[in-house]
């Protein structure tokens, strides 16, 4: 056998291993954060009971081995863990963390993206509304994890590899994201860009998604705070 094929197949079962032991952890975080979604959902329905109307739910949906929604008042937090394991690009922070510099094996990550849409966009079916992506968690090979989003600072990216993924640190990451999307308020678009509608879009007002609703329309989305 050639050295190059040698070559390959060695990185096949280095890469697969690492990979397969990465996506279990993801696995295993994200069954755990949809206990936590249930706890938090629960809990904080009974804290709230008598206190504003029945109509306001604090809901918690399974929607399947991969996505769990969070529906909190007219917010909708989507909870999605994605089946592919990540490398970081040559100029991302990550590389300037020791952790990640002593072996490189340690930055390759399982992802869970937590998403933010209007309860409405999903009720009413309109499907060209816009969300956003406010957090992602990022989860290694030994359960080492990372958190990049709006006001997240649970675990920063020179922090990665000092602490293991948790129930109470997931508790965390979703009471910040909780707390980003309930103050991230609905804007009114502006006057110019809906001064004019075509009788094709009333006449198709069913299929809601002729009229683009989202929290900030012609808004710039900034990462700066993330």
């Amino acid at each position: 056998m050639g050295t190059l094929r040698a070559k390959i197949l060695e990185t096949i079962v280095r890469k697969s291993t690492l990979k397969q032991s990465i996506f279990d952890n993801t696995f295993s975080t994200f069954n755990e954060l949809k206990d936590v979604l249930f706890e938090m959902a629960s809990e904080m329905d009974d804290e709230l009971d008598g206190k504003l109307d029945r109509r306001v739910r604090i809901e918690y949906r399974d929607r399947g081995k991969f996505e769990a929604q969070l529906q909190v008042a007219s917010d909708l937090l989507i909870f999605q863990m994605h089946t592919d394991v990540f490398e970081f690009d040559a100029n991302h922070i990550i590389w300037q963390n020791p952790y990640v510099q002593n072996d490189v094996a340690n930055s390759y990550c399982g992802v869970i993206n937590i998403f933010n849409f209007l309860s409405d966009s999903f009720k009413y079916n309109r499907n060209a509304d816009e969300g956003y992506l406010v957090g992602r968690i990022f989860i290694n090979r030994e359960k080492c994890f990372w958190v990049e989003g709006k006001r997240q600072t649970i675990a920063r990216p020179m922090a990665f590899g000092q602490q293991h993924i948790d129930h109470e640190s997931l508790i965390g990451v979703v009471e910040t994201a909780i707390n980003y999307a309930i103050n991230f308020d609905l804007l009114t678009p502006p006057y110019e860009e809906n001064k004019r509608v075509t009788v094709d879009q009333f006449n198709t007002k069913l299929d809601n998604s002729k009229f683009v609703t989202g929290k900030r329309i012609s808004y710039d989305f900034s990462t700066d705070d993330i």
